[in-house]
């Protein structure tokens, strides 16, 4: 099991920046990849971004193309999310979650507590 713990979140005007972070610790030599995704009031919670460990790879939302990207750090074991032009509907808890491997599929099967990201109009 992978423990995560993210920070970062908070107040922000529209147009605004913010940078998310989570920490990784545990049993992280099996994860494949880190994601983040977000819940906003009465919806369901929904991807946002991911990267992958052993290359890189990163992959967005369309939603948030050209405003976020994600990276990492592998000798802090942490993963980021840097989020520019910030917009209403960005408001969400912002979940920070790592997969492995379950017969050749990735599977988000740790997750964080969440992070609060509210962005005034």
């Amino acid at each position: 099991q992978v423990q995560l713990v993210e920070s970062g979140g908070g107040l922000v005007q529209t147009g605004g920046s913010l940078r998310l972070s989570c920490a990784a610790s545990g049993r992280t030599s099996s994860t494949y990849a880190m994601g983040w995704f977000r819940q906003a009031p009465g919806k369901e919670r929904e991807f946002v971004a991911a990267i992958t460990f052993s290359i890189s790879r990163t992959t967005y939302a369309d939603s948030v193309k050209g405003r976020f990207t994600i990276s990492r750090d592998n000798a802090k074991n942490t993963v980021y999310l840097q989020m520019n032009s910030l917009k209403p509907e960005d408001t969400a808890v912002y979940y920070c979650a790592a997969s492995t491997l379950r017969g050749g599929l990735p599977t988000y099967d740790s997750w964080g507590q969440g992070t609060q990201v509210t962005v005034s109009s």
